[in-house]
């Protein structure tokens, strides 16, 4: 029961990530930069001392390429996440996400030149053709198309961070280092695009809150019970947990933010999500 508890909250942390971000940005309270810049901020300052209460130092975590597509990688995934929720609502972003961060690790199973059974292959192909109807232009969902490619970059970049993170000896160690170097990037590419002509970075208390909340709390703390209960499921009851997100993002966004659910969604995400369920049956 402890275990069930446990999964249903991080779960529920992945999905208001959707929820804060959208909130921030359709009322106002921030801009996409300036919102993602205070995200990483907040999860490194969660994320570091955790790691130095544990017991453990970031400096023990290995550099190199590694790291360096490690938090390359993080800052597409923040910037492109915050940047697409202009547009996008919160459940419809989430399965864009979802899908696209289940795909590129589909895909990097296969470069790697992993056994992939038939079922993970008929799972993928139906999740990516839902994901295909529903951005398809006119005829799925109403889905604008930058946003969309935003939202789908930062799936990518989702699934080459966990892909890039197998196999690392202390997975919540590696986040901590990444969210420190990412946030400090994040700084000064914010402070670079501030001296850009007539464009400058915009967040009230309001936003500022919903920001650190999302990096401290959702992400940084989110991050580290998954980590923490990950070595209890199996591979498989992992992915089929995480097939929650999206349904709960779109819960969220109905209760909190008033979105509306419509047919062509609740379709494609029916698709999207089982073929991503299809995929995690072993035989």
């Amino acid at each position: 029961m402890k275990l069930l508890l446990a999964v249903a909250i991080a779960m529920l942390a992945f999905a208001a990530n959707s929820v804060l971000n959208r909130a921030a940005l359709i009322g106002g309270h921030s801009d996409p930069v300036a919102f993602g810049i205070l995200r990483l901020m907040a999860g490194a300052a969660v994320l570091a001392p955790l790691i130095w209460w544990r017991g453990g130092s970031l400096r023990a975590v290995p550099g190199g390429s590694v790291r360096a597509v490690g938090v390359f990688a993080l800052l597409i995934y923040v910037g492109c996440f915050s940047l697409a929720y202009l547009q996008l609502d919160a459940g419809l972003g989430a399965l864009i996400l979802f899908g696209c961060v289940q795909i590129t690790m589909f895909g990097g199973a296969v470069l790697s030149r992993e056994p992939v059974p038939a079922l993970r292959w008929i799972g993928a192909a139906i999740a990516f053709g839902g994901l295909a109807w529903l951005l398809w232009p006119g005829v799925g969902t109403v889905v604008p198309v930058g946003a969309g490619a935003m939202m789908a970059a930062a799936g990518a970049a989702w699934g080459v961070y966990s892909l890039n993170g197998r196999g690392t000896g202390d997975p919540l160690a590696g986040t901590a280092a990444n969210f420190v170097w990412a946030a400090g990037a994040a700084v000064l590419l914010g402070a670079a695009w501030s001296l850009w002509p007539g464009s400058y970075l915009r967040v009230d208390a309001h936003g500022a809150v919903l920001a650190i909340v999302s990096g401290a709390v959702t992400s940084g703390l989110g991050y580290a019970l998954w980590y923490r209960i990950l070595p209890q499921l199996a591979a498989s009851s992992a992915g089929a947990a995480q097939l929650s997100v999206p349904i709960l993002a779109t819960a969220g966004g109905a209760l909190l933010l008033g979105e509306a659910l419509t047919p062509a969604f609740a379709i494609a995400a029916s698709i999207v999500l089982g073929g991503v369920a299809l995929s995690l049956i072993r035989r």
